[in-house]
């Protein structure tokens, strides 16, 4: 039976900090630059290879902590693998096709409900959409704002459009995003990434004792332990934030349903909620992007429900950024903002949508990788002066000159 590698006991740590490598002047001035051009070489030739290592390394430490309690149990580590990892694919796939069922069902049918409130006249001979838009534009009439011509924009833009063709817009956006969840569950288990998170798993006690041979800890956790718990941290402060913000939203959009303020926004209300806390996942532009949805269908159903969306989502975004961010997410990156802004760009820029999910993780356990080797790696300092070379100097005793004779008269 295989041993399982060594674990942290605090009790066994050692009181000191360590010692530390410093990095001469020189390395700095020749070596980094270097290793920073052939990092971006290397990047920009073998982008697809790196990245599917990067998504390989996110699972397998992800899902080591869990294989280690198995392994407590006196199973084997291969076969705690084999569990693991089929749990863990059982779950994401049916995660996915329970979404998908639900979300796209209901996608279609609002499609279809928005091209009749637009397309199919009724006993008036005008469409619901163009009565709304009369009363619209009466009120702004009644009110000193008659400048505002709603109703011809209204009128130019809907005769633009042939009929059945919005349908087709929201089909066409419907079947991007199910080829963009797919791209994604294809990304996660591709046969080479499922093979190469596997081979890491089961090698991770080797990985930890080499670490650990070579840069013990000193006072805290090991490197690897570290990343796990920088990860971990990450997926439930994630999973938990999705779940309130989601849920959230969906009722939200129910009640506004059940109240008439959002006339039909109830039938639909599971629909925004799946799709608020999928795009919570990205920080800082998700929450606005969550909004975008639920607003177009309130406008399209009656423009004056948009307010009651906007209030809603206002709402959510006060309690999203007062309450639930700071006791769930305060130490799940803690990250300069800009640098979570990059790390967004960059890995939508390297593989999409998959790459923004991926990308966050890793910075994650990137800046577990920047804690424990802050303290191990010290850079020669550029102010500190050239040492003081001592200088012989030879001194002469004063020369004391003989007092004179004093001269006087006998």
């Amino acid at each position: 039976m295989p041993r399982e590698g060594p674990r942290y006991d605090p009790a066994m740590a050692d009181d000191g900090p360590g010692p530390t490598i410093q990095i001469p002047r020189w390395i700095q001035l020749v070596g980094l630059p270097v290793l920073l051009v052939l990092a971006f070489l290397l990047a920009r030739t073998l982008g697809h290879v790196l990245f599917l290592f990067l998504t390989a390394s996110v699972i397998a430490f992800t899902l080591n902590p869990l294989v280690r309690d198995l392994t407590r149990i006196r199973l084997p580590r291969s076969i705690a693998v084999l569990v693991v990892y089929s749990v863990f694919v059982a779950a994401v796939v049916a995660l996915f096709v329970a979404i998908g069922i639900v979300a796209f069902d209901q996608a279609r049918s609002a499609s279809d409900r928005i091209d009749e409130y637009v397309t199919e006249e009724t006993s008036t001979g005008q469409t619901a959409a163009e009565e709304d838009i009369d009363s619209l534009q009466a009120w702004l009439d009644d009110h000193g704002l008659e400048r505002i011509r709603i109703r011809q924009r209204f009128n130019e833009s809907i005769d633009s459009l042939s009929a059945g063709e919005i349908s087709g817009y929201a089909q066409d956006a419907i079947a991007f995003a199910q080829g963009a969840a797919i791209s994604v569950v294809l990304l996660f288990f591709s046969l080479i990434l499922v093979v190469i998170s596997i081979y890491m798993l089961l090698d991770m006690q080797r990985l930890e004792r080499s670490i650990d041979a070579r840069f013990p800890p000193h006072g805290g956790p090991p490197l690897t332990q570290q990343i796990e718990s920088a990860l971990w941290g990450y997926v439930k402060g994630q999973a938990i934030l999705s779940t309130v913000i989601g849920t959230s939203a969906g009722v939200g959009m129910w009640i506004l349903g059940k109240t008439g303020l959002v006339e039909g926004a109830d039938d639909y209300a599971l629909l925004f909620g799946l799709w608020t806390a999928f795009i919570e996942v990205i920080p800082y532009i998700g929450p606005w992007l969550s909004a975008v949805p639920p607003a177009i269908y309130a406008l399209v159903v009656d423009p004056v429900s948009v307010v009651w969306v906007a209030l809603l989502f206002l709402f959510i975004y006060q309690v999203e950024g007062h309450v639930v961010v700071p006791n769930v997410m305060a130490s799940a990156l803690r990250l300069h903002p800009l640098l979570v802004i990059f790390g967004l760009l960059a890995g939508g820029e390297l593989y999409g949508i998959a790459g923004v999910l991926v990308a966050l993780p890793t910075m994650a356990g990137l800046r577990a990788i920047w804690e424990f080797f802050r303290t191990r790696v010290r850079f020669e300092r550029w102010d500190e002066g050239a040492p003081e070379v001592p200088v012989e100097v030879e001194l002469e005793p004063p020369k004391v000159e003989p007092p004179k004779a004093a001269s006087g008269s006998g």
